[in-house]
C-alpha cells in the first residue's frame, strides 16, 4: 500500500505542486477579502 501511495506521489508531483500553488492563493484572498471590510 504505502509503495502505490509512494509511486503515485512520485507520477504527480507537478499537479500536486500546482494544486499547493492554487490552494495558498485561495486561503491569501480569503484572507484579504476578510480584512477589506477593516480598512475602511
Amino acid at each position: 500500500m504505502f509503495s502505490e501511495i509512494k509511486s503515485v506521489l512520485i507520477r504527480s508531483q507537478t499537479t500536486l505542486l500546482q494544486d499547493a500553488a492554487g490552494a495558498a492563493a485561495l486561503v491569501v484572498m480569503l484572507l484579504v477579502g476578510l480584512h477589506l471590510p477593516g480598512l475602511t
